[in-house]
C-alpha cells in the first residue's frame, strides 16, 4: 500500500510538515514523487519511520538517528529486538517513578507514611531518568551501555550519607574551579586541586576511574554545548580552562 504525506502524517500521529522535514534531511525519503507533485510512500519508508519514531521515543538525536537507519549494516530485526529491551528498562523506570508518586500522593493526603528511604530511593531514580533524558544518547555513544548501566546502579546503591558527600563535594569543585579559573594558570595549585576534586566527585558514579576516560569527559565538556553552557554560566571559558586543568591532571597533551 502506498501513502501520501498526509495519509501516512495520520498514520504515525505525526504532522505533515514532520514528514517534509525528514525528507529534507534526508533522513526518510519518499519512494517517488507522483504526476501531481506530491510525494508518496511506499512499506520501506513506513517500516523506517517506525524505526525513527521508536529512537525519538528514546530520545535520540536526529542526526544519530540518521546515521543508524542509513547505514548498509543497519539491521531492522535487531534495531526492533534493541528498542524493546530499552523501552522494557524505561517502563521500568517509569513504573518505579509512578509508585514513588502514588506513595507521596498517599503520604500528603495523610493515608500512609512514607519513610525517608523511601522517598529518597525515588529522588535517584528521578535524577537517573533526567540525566537519561538529557546526556543519555550521548553519554551511552562515548562510554557503552555497560558502564552507563554501571554507573546507574551504583547512583541507585548510594546511601544518603553518600549523597550528601557527592553534593558537598560537587559544590567544592565549582568554587575551587571559579577560584582557579582567575589564576589563568590550568596547571596552577588550584586548578590541579579542581581535577583532583573531580576525580574524587567521579568515583562516587564510575566503577573504574581512568585517565582516558577523565580526559575524554572533560573533552565532552567543551564539545557539548549543554555541558559548556553549565560551566560557563558565570564566567564564559571555564569549561576549556577545566578541559585544559584535566588534561594537564591526567598526563595529556593539551
Amino acid at each position: 500500500m502506498e501513502y501520501t504525506v498526509q495519509k501516512l502524517a495520520s498514520l504515525a500521529g505525526i504532522s505533515t510538515r514532520t514528514l517534509r522535514y525528514y525528507d529534507e534531511i534526508g533522513i526518510l525519503k519518499p519512494a517517488r514523487i507522483n504526476s501531481s507533485g506530491y510525494r508518496i510512500y511506499g512499506k520501506k519508508e513506513v517500516n523506517r519511520l517506525q524505526q525513527i519514531l521508536f529512537y525519538r521515543e528514546l530520545d535520540v538525536s536526529l542526526d544519530r538517528i540518521k546515521e543508524i537507519v542509513t547505514d548498509p549494516s543497519f539491521d531492522g530485526a535487531a534495531a526492533l529486538r534493541e528498542h524493546r529491551e530499552k523501552l522494557l528498562e524505561k517502563k521500568k523506570q517509569l513504573d518505579l517513578l509512578i509508585a514513588n508518586v502514588d506513595k507521596t500522593i498517599a503520604l500528603t493526603e495523610g493515608r500512609m507514611k512514607m519513610a525517608d528511604k523511601e522517598k529518597f530511593e525515588g529522588f535517584k531514580k528521578k535524577m537517573i531518568e533526567e540525566n537519561e533524558k538529557k546526556y543519555g544518547n550521548e553519554i551511552r555513544q562515548k562510554y557503552g551501555n555497560d558502564r552507563v548501566d554501571q554507573s546507574n546502579a551504583k547512583i541507585m546503591n548510594m546511601t544518603q550519607e553518600q549523597h550528601d558527600e557527592v553534593t558537598a563535594l560537587a559544590k567544592n569543585i565549582t568554587k575551587t574551579l571559579a577560584e582557579a579559573f582567575k589564576t589563568g594558570d590550568p596547571g596552577g595549585e588550584l586548578a590541579q586541586k579542581a581535577a583532583e576534586l573531580h576525580k574524587q566527585w567521579l568515583r562516587y558514579y564510575w566503577d573504574e576511574y581512568s585517565k582516558e576516560a577523565h580526559a575524554g569527559l572533560a573533552q565532552m565538556y567543551v564539545d557539548d554545548e549543554r555541558f559548556t553552557a553549565y560551566y560557563d554560566k558565570e564566567q564564559p571559558g571555564t569549561a576549556e580552562f577545566f578541559r585544559d586543568a584535566i588534561y594537564i591532571y591526567t598526563g595529556k597533551k593539551i
